[in-house]
């Protein structure tokens, strides 16, 4: 098949709307713990999901995938655990940030550290799977410009912080809890940054899986889907870290029993899905919760989890899709995949008002952080773009 650059980007930018959107469906989740919903959620993202579509789109996955050397798979799962602890935060994030301000803060972390940290590691751990280090970079015109267009994601990311700091300091309590129950700014930009930098990771795993998605191509597998044995790899090394935590969450906070109760425990009743680890508040907690306010709606729970998990999978199955037919502009990918997530997730965020009842300053700030962040990615694609044709 002869690449499309066209159908790449179209691909790429329905890899953005399915990462924009994955939170929206946990909204409708009611009276579990985040821990709980993240985990059930996080089987499809992880594990559902990638086996089942690269067992039916790929020739002999698990021959491909047990073929390759351990080398491969090490480095594969390993960057793929690591991204993880960047996947649980960034549900985090959206908690304390809500959408538009959590996502344009991490994926312009994301992509900032995602050009970065490759090339730093390099450095210190030649064997990685990274074609040069920071100094190398630095020292070529396509490089200047790449690490330009990281400082302006930097910028951008000061000027979103900033929005959310004049948001915060000028809504009422009342109003922020609206559209964000749990909104903490200063609690969220820790958590985002985080988030960011460890899901700059995730790029770090694709290169290093590559010589799986070549042996899926010799297996016989249209080039539109080699990208998908690696996912497996990568998404099982993101599922390890994310489970763990949960489950520590689960034991930590008592939560494990929801999976399968048809009733909340009456201490987790103020529990919704934008909770998490804890209850109500003391207004809630001082009143008995009736027989109603305990029930579980478990089948809607695992709908709306399930679909939130295999909306936020569908991101990298398109990614896949893209990279494979962007041909000589395959240097565009992670750029063209922050920038379209970026404007979806503010999509969703303008939609619920997140931003509602804010000052002129704050909407204006915001737009300007995410217009440098969108910048930032057409930069850094540029920088590369240089190089690709250097």
């Amino acid at each position: 098949m002869i690449p499309n650059p066209i159908f790449g980007v179209l691909f790429h930018w329905l890899g953005g709307l399915a990462s924009g959107s994955f939170y929206v469906p946990y909204k409708g989740v009611k009276k579990w713990s985040w821990e709980t919903y993240w985990l059930v959620g996080g089987f499809f993202s992880w594990i559902i999901c990638p086996t089942v579509l690269a067992s039916i789109l790929t020739k002999n996955v698990f021959g491909v995938i047990l073929q390759q050397s351990m080398s491969t798979l090490w480095w594969t799962y390993f960057f793929g655990a690591m991204w993880g602890f960047g996947g649980l935060t960034f549900g985090l994030t959206m908690r304390y940030l809500g959408m538009s301000l959590g996502m344009g803060v991490a994926l312009g972390y994301c992509a900032a550290f995602g050009t970065l940290l490759p090339p730093i590691f390099k450095s210190f751990a030649p064997s990685i799977p990274v074609a040069e280090t920071l100094g190398q970079i630095a020292a070529t015109k396509p490089g200047q410009i790449t690490l330009v267009g990281v400082a302006v994601c930097l910028l951008g990311i000061g000027i979103a912080a900033l929005a959310g700091l004049t948001k915060e300091r000028e809504m009422a309590e009342v109003e922020k809890k609206k559209a964000i129950k749990e909104f903490s700014f200063k609690k969220g930009l820790v958590v985002a940054t985080f988030s960011g930098v460890m899901s700059a990771c995730f790029a770090f795993a694709l290169t290093a899986g590559n010589p799986i998605g070549e042996a899926s191509a010799k297996a016989g597998t249209d080039v539109i889907w080699t990208g998908l044995p690696k996912l497996v790899v990568v998404l099982l090394g993101g599922f390890t870290t994310n489970f763990i935590w949960c489950v520590i969450l689960n034991f930590r906070n008592s939560t494990g029993y929801q999976y399968l109760a048809s009733e909340v425990r009456a201490e987790h009743a103020g529990l919704a899905a934008t909770g998490g680890e804890h209850g109500g508040d003391a207004a809630a907690k001082a009143v008995a919760p009736s027989a109603a306010d305990l029930k579980v709606p478990r089948l809607g729970n695992y709908f709306f989890s399930a679909l939130a998990g295999t909306c936020w999978y569908f991101q990298f199955f398109f990614y896949t899709m893209g990279e494979t037919q962007m041909g000589k502009y395959g240097f565009a990918s992670w750029t063209l995949h922050m920038a379209s997530i970026i404007i979806f997730s503010t999509m969703w965020g303008w939609i619920f008002h997140e931003w509602k009842g804010s000052s002129k300053k704050a909407y204006t700030l915001i737009a300007l952080g995410i217009l440098a962040l969108i910048l930032s990615t057409i930069i850094i694609g540029y920088g590369t773009y240089i190089k690709g044709a250097s």
